[in-house]
């Protein structure tokens, strides 16, 4: 069971009971828009026990707030009370909600007119209370009611209008945005997880130039990520980035994402924050030791959002390795292979071709790299080693630090071809371990 079948049936049921029940936010504001929702939500008149009653495989996820799972097969429908919400008082969440009995004042309580339509899914008759479906026709993001007011609510609301605007292409009403002009200190109130998933949201959905053009303009991004705020104005040597200064740069390769993975669009964005601080002019434009400077920066900013350990460990990987391309051809063999085997080497390719695009236009290096990685089976990239340590030891080599010295030439003449036995591989140790202090 598909989760619209599953929403339909929901609504189905709970009307043969004599209850209310619509599709309701997003899933109608998408099927409006003639895209395909994620998710379908229902909103109803029924009390949560009840809704548990008609659905025993459902689960409570929100008591409090009237909120309801509905699972079927891998389908799951989030349903919910018709309610309105008392006085908020942390900036998230109200301090308690009111059961109500029809959708209008369900409506007022939501965020922006486009998310508070409702809908018949079985004779398609919509129920607007708030103009939403004019705003739908006319690309606008609009708060209901006092946008002060909602964005005080939940400050989430703040960059939520934005990631709505850019990933619909739609324009922010006004009065809607001077309040989040106002308010942009507001986000820094809220959990870092929660800034950090609609960031990623914004950057993975589609618009995410003009999200973060948004974010700029509306005073969020310096709350939020003062480090690439800070990108703007630092000018590059024009005969290797003609494009313009950093924060151009980094929105034309933003503009550039297609379908990333989170690593990816994390990169890009971060792949050049050490720029600002290393700024110089000598000779030319520099930025003596940006990549060293940016990978601790990035750290710093990615513990800050609360990103897991592996997230980190590759968003990382990216920024320090993504300047590495320009030596290619000055490399030896070894080191190379090395760099060609590097975990989700894909990412490393996509960004690289990300910045030549939007800097000096040349793929050379990229198209290389492709040919070779298509012509080179993995394990010549990265072959069983000819000896291991526990191989030198019973050879009678004592443990300790030339041990690593060892292995790494053994690996180096492996991967250059210079060696290709076990009999060529002992030499060669033998040489290194008389060789090495």
């Amino acid at each position: 069971m598909t989760t619209k079948d599953l929403a339909n049936h929901v609504i189905g049921r709970l009307r043969e009971r004599g209850f209310q029940a619509l599709l309701v936010g997003g899933c109608v504001r998408d099927l409006l828009l003639g895209r395909e929702p994620k998710d379908y939500d229902v909103a109803t008149d029924a009390r949560p026990d009840g809704i548990v009653s008609l659905f025993p495989r459902s689960g409570l996820v929100g008591a409090q707030f009237g909120v309801v799972l509905v699972r079927k097969d891998d389908a799951v429908v989030e349903v919910a009370t018709f309610r309105s919400d008392l006085d908020y008082v942390d900036g998230r969440r109200p301090e308690g909600v009111r059961f109500e009995c029809s959708p209008r004042e369900d409506a007022m309580r939501r965020d922006f007119t486009i998310n508070a339509l409702f809908l018949d899914p079985f004779t398609d008759e919509q129920f607007d209370y708030v103009g939403g479906i004019a705003d739908l026709r006319d690309g606008i993001i609009r708060a209901i009611g006092d946008p002060r007011v909602r964005f005080q609510e939940d400050h989430l609301r703040l960059i939520r209008a934005v990631r709505f605007a850019a990933r619909l292409n739609f324009t922010i009403e006004s009065a809607t945005f001077d309040a989040m002009r106002d308010l942009a200190p507001a986000i820094r109130r809220v959990a870092p997880e929660r800034v950090r998933d609609e960031l990623l949201r914004i950057l993975l959905e589609g618009g995410a130039r003009p999200g973060f053009e948004l974010l700029d303009a509306s005073g969020l991004l310096a709350e939020i990520l003062p480090e690439i705020s800070a990108m703007k104005g630092v000018d590059q040597p024009p005969e290797f980035h003609p494009e313009g200064d950093v924060w151009t740069h980094t929105l034309m390769m933003l503009d550039g994402l297609d379908h990333p993975t989170p690593a990816l669009a994390m990169g890009v964005l971060l792949h050049d924050v050490g720029k600002p601080p290393t700024f110089r002019i000598a000779d030319r434009i520099r930025f003596d030791g940006h990549v060293e400077v940016g990978v601790e920066i990035a750290r710093e900013i990615l513990l800050r959002l609360r990103f897991s350990g592996d997230d980190i460990q590759q968003i990382l990987a990216l920024v320090e390795n993504h300047m590495k391309f320009k030596d290619v051809a000055r490399m030896r063999e070894s080191t190379l292979k090395r760099f060609l085997r590097l975990p989700r080497f894909d990412e490393h390719m996509a960004l690289h071709r990300l910045d030549c695009l939007n800097s000096n236009g040349h793929l050379d290096t990229w198209e290389m790299l492709r040919q070779r990685l298509e012509a080179t089976p993995p394990e010549v990239l990265k072959p069983p080693p000819l000896l291991t340590g526990d191989d030198l030891i019973h050879a009678g080599y004592t443990p300790g630090p030339r041990f690593g010295k060892i292995l790494t030439a053994l690996e180096d003449a492996q991967l250059e071809g210079r060696i290709t036995t076990r009999e060529e591989a002992l030499e060669l140790a033998e040489k290194t371990w008389a060789s090495t202090p």
